[in-house]
């Protein structure tokens, strides 16, 4: 009812006796208060000009009500001129959330004062075109501009941190890059101010635990010698992808080994005996289209054949603990590209035997500090037999991993310390084939990881015919009977190689609770699953792998791995 009376009065129809509205009508009210100033057909105006313009409401007044039935009172509220509400009380009349919006989005409205205030101007007299509404906030640059701003961030030079008798100090990083000394360019969003600090003295203990100690920073200790091309000052998910990179990679020091991240999880990463090209190669066809953008990092110096790859796609970042000869000036092409010589990349071995402090901030202000995740399988031998107790008696797996599975489930495993929960990784040869990344529900990310792995199969033999993407094909097919064709081709092939799957091994961060999720991973012709174990139903899910045909290992790590 209260938006029909603003409707009927902005397009100047009065409607008689309608001074006050009783009750709450509004509750019923649903259509926005953006009525055209012009009225609609049907709308009768004798006042109206030619033109079928209206004289614009003058104002809207709205009531709080104590107790429905009773008189109202004027509300002291902020009104508006020439529309309807745009602030007010929870419990005004139509200032109920919904109606709060409504004003807002109005096209016709400007704030007006509270006609009860003493110094409140009169809102009614001679009309006069509106002002522009004064915005709370200030109005932001553009995000172009944004993404290119270098913010000034307003944290401190150093922050301490005590822990019982033990203080920390942390040491604010920042880099003289084109003539300017600052630190990181913005934090998540271009709109958030961040920094970046490296502990700088101190070393802890905590229940017979030694902490990572100052001096042992990576990519803390990130300076200007150690960027060999800046490109601009970097952000905070520049050098937290490279972080993720490091955790990886620590746990995969015994051969070469790269990782493409982006957005902090790995979109693919490979280890390989042919030397670090190879792996990367391994790694970025995994998911060319997610590496679009992303940060590179590997664990050998890079040689030319990983230099030509990296030139030839759009990256970030590329961090390696050398260059051989040529390949900084083959990387140096990509102006935008931040290069990183972070030497202690090849000393990962001794970066992963202690842990550091893992503090998370909570939103009220408040924090959550545990010890960093410690992988405990370093090698095949840590791997569990799979074995379950229920009231059937004792269910153990019966097929124990051959050696090339056992390799790629340590590699999984490795893999999977740096993915966000609930995930799954599909492995082959030492490389990615599928991530399920960030799902609720375990056989949800199965699937997920599935269809991941179909869509980015049938890419690759696209790009491999067409060198283009999936994407492009369909677009180009919808009008090229060859392609077309062509595009019938590929998905056939897919679906019969089953996007790649068949054996593969399968790693899951946690438990499987209920055998849906492996029952999944075997319809793909999966051969070997590593999982934590612990599940009530840890039983049905080794008869799920026993009764398979042909029969599929599996393996408990004792740990979960959760990352959040």
């Amino acid at each position: 009812m209260l938006c029909q009376l603003l409707q009927h009065a902005l397009h100047g129809v009065i409607a008689p006796s309608c001074g006050v509205v009783w009750g709450r009508p509004e509750r019923r009210a649903s259509a926005p208060l953006q009525w055209p100033r012009r009225a609609p057909a049907g709308y009768a105006n004798p006042d109206a000009g030619s033109n079928g313009n209206c004289p614009p409401l003058r104002a809207v007044l709205a009531f709080r009500l104590s107790q429905p039935g009773r008189r109202p009172r004027p509300a002291p509220w902020r009104g508006v001129a020439h529309a309807a509400a745009v602030s007010a009380p929870d419990n005004a009349l139509s200032a109920r959330p919904r109606g709060r919006a409504q004003a807002r989005r109005t096209r016709h409205a400007a704030p007006g004062r509270s006609p009860a205030a003493p110094d409140a101007p009169r809102v009614a007299g001679p009309r006069r075109p509106l002002p522009e509404p004064v915005m709370t906030s200030p109005k932001p640059a553009s995000l172009k501009d944004m993404y290119r701003t270098l913010q000034d961030d307003p944290f401190p030079d150093s922050l301490t941190l005590t822990l019982g008798d033990t203080t920390l100090t942390y040491r604010k990083r920042t880099w003289t890059i084109d003539g300017e000394r600052k630190g990181l360019r913005y934090g998540e969003n271009p709109d958030q101010p961040a920094a970046l600090y490296e502990l700088a003295e101190g070393g802890l203990t905590l229940g017979g635990v030694a902490f990572r100690a100052a001096g042992q920073g990576l990519v803390s200790a990130i300076a200007e010698e150690h960027m060999v091309q800046a490109g601009k000052h970097p952000g905070k998910t520049n050098l937290t992808d490279v972080d993720n990179g490091v955790n990886i990679l620590q746990y995969l020091a015994a051969r070469p080994a790269a990782v493409i991240l982006k957005h902090n999880n790995p979109c693919g990463a490979a280890w390989s005996n042919d030397g670090v090209a190879d792996a990367l190669d391994k790694a970025y066809r995994c998911d060319r289209i997610a590496a679009f953008g992303g940060a590179v990092v590997v664990n050998r110096p890079l040689d030319r054949a990983a230099g030509e790859l990296i030139a030839a796609n759009y990256f970030e970042v590329v961090a390696a603990p050398d260059f051989e000869p040529g390949v900084l000036e083959l990387l140096q092409t990509r102006k935008n590209l931040r290069i990183l010589r972070m030497p202690g990349l090849a000393k990962l071995e001794h970066f992963a035997d202690a842990p550091f402090l893992d503090i998370k901030s909570l939103t009220d202000g408040g924090m959550v500090i545990q010890h960093s995740f410690r992988n405990r399988i370093r090698t095949v031998a840590d791997f569990l037999p799979a074995e379950a107790t229920s009231k059937d008696g004792v269910t153990v797996t019966a097929r124990a991993p051959s050696k090339q599975e056992a390799d790629d489930l340590l590699f999984a495993w490795a893999v999977e310390s740096g993915v966000t929960s609930n995930s799954v990784i599909f492995v082959r040869g030492g490389a990615t084939v599928a991530i399920g990344t960030g799902e609720q529900d375990r056989v949800g990310c199965v699937e997920l990881a599935i269809h991941k792995a179909y869509t980015k199969y049938a890419d690759s033999l696209a790009f491999a015919a067409h060198n283009c993407s999936l994407y492009d094909l369909k677009q180009k097919a919808a009008s090229d009977p060859a392609l077309a064709d062509s595009l019938a081709d590929i998905e056939r092939r897919t679906r019969d190689e089953r996007g790649g799957l068949p054996g593969t091994v399968l790693v899951s961060d946690g438990f499987f609770p209920f055998r849906d999720g492996v029952d999944v991973a075997l319809a793909q012709g999966v051969a070997a699953i590593a999982q934590p174990g612990g599940s009530m139903r840890d039983h049905e899910v080794i008869m799920a792998v026993n009764e398979a045909s042909p029969q599929v290992a599996m393996v408990f790590t004792g740990q979960r791995s959760f990352k959040h």
